[in-house]
């Protein structure tokens, strides 16, 4: 950016950036290849883990623009493009999550005699509901009114639907603000922001107890719901805080100082610690009850095999954001912010590996080798290209028609 106020700077997405970001999408391609080869099993868990960490990651960032409309805020204006190109990539995410569900589902293997799904086969596998059937199971029976294919999958549909329809009418009405100037767009942004937020909040509890909870179907967990929330949401924010400092580091958003990262830092460490008020919360409630049907969620990866990672966990995501952006100047110091951007957004890996492989694969599943670290590289090879990709395409970096724009590129703390 030549000046300070020179609202023509577009991304340019070309160089080794571009270049590594194919070559770790064909990691994945192959590691997915090679996964169903050998452990087809593990590769479905794994694709599982990826889409849905792919999916919240570009929903937190529909959630983190809906908020800043709602709110009328100011500071985060001339950042809102990383966000919104996140937005972009929501569809595609939905996309892939879904077809990993339906191929887990229609897939079917033979474990101990019985032919199951490769995802959700708690549930999904057939005769469970049928009285004359061996596999019957009055607890699986009790909940079919709800957890039956077609049900599933028209919820899955509308909610990953509505959140890629409602963040892209936020990105719609962006570009039209710079184009035609005015109110009119910034108004219907924060009634778009309003919806989205009322649909969000009722239906992504429900959206995770789908993916990920009925995974486990004969248990349950009324906090379940925010736990995922908390994670999504703070994985979110690390995501979008380490695009913009990789942004900022090649020469991109020159006017986000040390004020903006700090608001950034305040958000990770704030919503590290409700994550793990909710994780402390749920782990001591099924403690204290001692109830043995709630219980058997952490007595699962209580198992000597994923006990080090269940520790690790809490160590990741609650105490190392907490310890390196305790202190305020900790949190205005740009390679210190990043750093713990990709401690968070690793630690969250570990947390929805931990939710979804002691039951998929059991006490077999524990360690990562190729199949994890393969198409981990994978995604991120993908959410990177298809990510820069859609923010290349803005005519400009800065929403230089947003009414809050000079509040933004003269924010201070």
């Amino acid at each position: 950016m030549k000046t300070h106020n020179s609202f023509d700077e577009r991304y340019v997405f070309e160089g080794k950036t571009k270049t590594w970001s194919l070559v770790f999408i064909l990691i994945g391609v192959i590691s997915v290849i090679l996964g169903f080869v050998l452990n087809a099993e593990r590769t479905f868990s794994n694709l599982l883990l990826m889409g849905y960490y792919f999916t919240c990651v570009c929903t937190a960032g529909a959630v983190f623009c809906a908020i800043q409309y709602v709110a009328q805020a100011g500071w985060s204006a001339s950042m809102i493009r990383v966000p919104q190109a996140f937005v972009k990539v929501l569809p595609v995410a939905a996309v892939i999550l879904l077809a990993v569900i339906g191929a887990g589902i229609f897939t079917t293997h033979t474990v101990d005699g019985v032919t199951q799904p490769y995802l959700y086969a708690q549930w999904a596998t057939k005769g469970m509901t049928d009285p004359k059937s061996p596999l019957y199971d009055a607890l699986i029976t009790g909940k079919s009114g709800y957890l039956n294919l077609p049900f599933f999958f028209i919820r899955l549909v509308a909610f990953l639907g509505l959140y890629s329809l409602l963040g892209w009418l936020l990105v719609k009405y962006s570009v039209n603000e710079d184009e035609i100037g005015g109110m009119i767009n910034y108004k219907k942004s924060f009634n778009i922001g309003c919806v989205l937020l009322l649909v969000f909040g009722i239906t992504d509890p429900v959206f995770s107890f789908d993916t990920i909870m009925s995974l486990e179907a004969r248990w349950y967990s009324t906090m379940f719901g925010w736990y995922n929330l908390a994670a999504l949401w703070v994985s979110g924010l690390a995501a979008i805080t380490l695009v913009l400092v990789y942004l900022k580091e090649k020469g991109y958003f020159s006017w986000l100082n040390e004020n903006h990262m700090h608001n950034m830092g305040l958000y990770m460490f704030a919503f590290s610690v409700f994550w793990t008020y909710v994780w402390f919360f749920q782990f001591l409630l099924y403690y204290y009850a001692n109830m043995p049907e709630e219980t058997i969620y952490f007595y699962k990866r209580w198992e000597p095999e994923f006990k080090p990672w269940f520790w690790l966990n809490i160590v990741i995501n609650f105490a190392l954001p907490f310890l390196l952006l305790m202190a305020r100047d900790y949190k205005r110091i740009l390679k210190r912010v990043k750093w713990v951007a990709i401690i968070i957004l690793v630690g969250h890996w570990l947390d929805y590996y931990m939710m979804i492989m002691p039951e998929t694969v059991g006490a077999k599943g524990r360690g990562f080798n190729f199949y994890e670290v393969g198409i981990a590289i994978g995604f991120f090879g993908l959410f990177t290209f298809l990510m820069l990709s859609a923010l290349s395409r803005f005519k400009s970096l800065v929403p230089k028609n947003h009414p809050f724009l000079q509040e933004s590129l003269h924010h201070q703390l």
